[in-house]
């Protein structure tokens, strides 16, 4: 199966939010996502380098419905296990909205960049919605959603090198 990864989507807040959009950027992905109304966020107003919309409402959950909403498949970064808060509130979205939802937490796959390059090409996801907690809730979230977005990303180039069908465009 093939997949054209075309747009990485995000609500902006700290943690696993961010690290996502901060990759998309890096990485020259065009980026999005819906984030609450005042660009909310537990650091203050989301920066505008970051190209989020605002949701009429100020509260996260309908940022965190629209996000699912609007993509064709969630991944869920965490530290901990158990899916908690928002985190635990996107995955039931995803099942409401039947969406596709890959949960990744540290210590559950020992291959997560290959787990995600699998869930990508699998259900066939051109937008990307990229959630977990935020930094407060797990200070090493940012760190992790990084480490696998980057593993990802060489995993990725390496397979169009071989003339894997799987592209990231504009």
């Amino acid at each position: 199966m093939s997949a054209h990864l075309t747009r990485i989507i995000s609500g902006g807040q700290t943690g696993a939010d961010r690290a996502a959009l901060d990759f998309a950027i890096r990485h020259g992905i065009p980026h999005g996502g819906w984030c609450p109304h005042g660009r909310l966020a537990e650091d203050g107003a989301i920066d505008f380098r970051y190209r989020l919309r605002e949701t009429p409402s100020a509260g996260y959950e309908q940022r965190t419905e629209w996000n699912v909403r609007d993509s064709d498949g969630t991944v869920i970064f965490s530290i901990a296990e158990q899916l908690v808060a928002g985190s635990k509130l996107t995955e039931e979205l995803a099942s409401r909205h039947g969406k596709p939802c890959l949960h990744m937490a540290r210590g559950f796959a020992s291959h997560p960049a290959q787990l995600l390059h699998q869930f990508i090409a699998g259900h066939r996801i051109q937008v990307l919605n990229v959630a977990g907690p935020r930094v407060s809730t797990e200070p090493d979230i940012a760190i992790f959603t990084g480490s696998v977005l980057r593993a990802w990303w060489k995993e990725h180039r390496s397979s169009q090198a071989t003339g894997a069908n799987l592209r990231v465009g504009h």
